[in-house]
């Protein structure tokens, strides 16, 4: 995939902070170091937005790593968990994202999905026919969903150096989660 960026395209990122969180997690037991995925997702270009879509816990301690998102530029925008009457917890920000990515398309001529999750599909193909704009992928390869891999304009796989995105394992001070 070879696609052109330049610093005068502007640019949205929008981060499905959660499956970041578990993809991390379980393939190398870290937590993910968003401020250098930013970075390297939005490649000297004009950033216009980041987005992190969190959950807030039951505990509500995650109030820390709000912050830190708050100041790595990172905006955020909080559901509170489901917990339904069985037990079953449910937090999803899909929806979400996908409605904030087509509202700010107008304004932007490259929209970074931070996510490996095969459900923005439909939402990548509807930004590239309707919107004409580049649409990229930021995720761990391992646990990203071919299918988005493939329809995406540009693939950066976390996976490749995970020195460089996780937590503990580089740069310490680009925080989180």
């Amino acid at each position: 995939m070879a696609i052109i960026k330049h610093k005068d395209q502007r640019v949205g990122v929008f981060i499905d902070t959660q499956n970041l969180y578990h993809s991390a997690r379980n393939l190398f037991g870290k937590k993910v170091n968003f401020g250098t995925i930013v970075e390297d997702a939005v490649a000297g270009r004009k950033l216009i937005r980041s987005l992190a879509y969190v959950i807030a816990s039951e505990s509500g301690d995650e109030d820390a790593f709000f912050d830190a998102l708050t100041t790595l530029g990172i905006e955020t925008k909080v559901k509170d968990l489901q917990i339904f009457s069985g037990g079953a917890k449910k937090a999803d920000w899909d929806v979400g994202m996908a409605v904030d990515a087509i509202t700010m398309a107008p304004k932007l001529d490259a929209v970074v999905l931070v996510t490996g999750d095969g459900d923005f599909i439909p939402l990548v193909a509807y930004l590239q026919i309707h919107s004409g704009i580049q649409v990229e992928i930021v995720s761990f390869g391992k646990t990203t969903s071919s299918a988005l891999q493939e329809i995406a304009d540009d693939f950066i796989d976390l996976s490749k150096n995970p020195k460089r995105y996780l937590i503990g394992s580089n740069n310490k001070k680009k925080i989180i989660k």
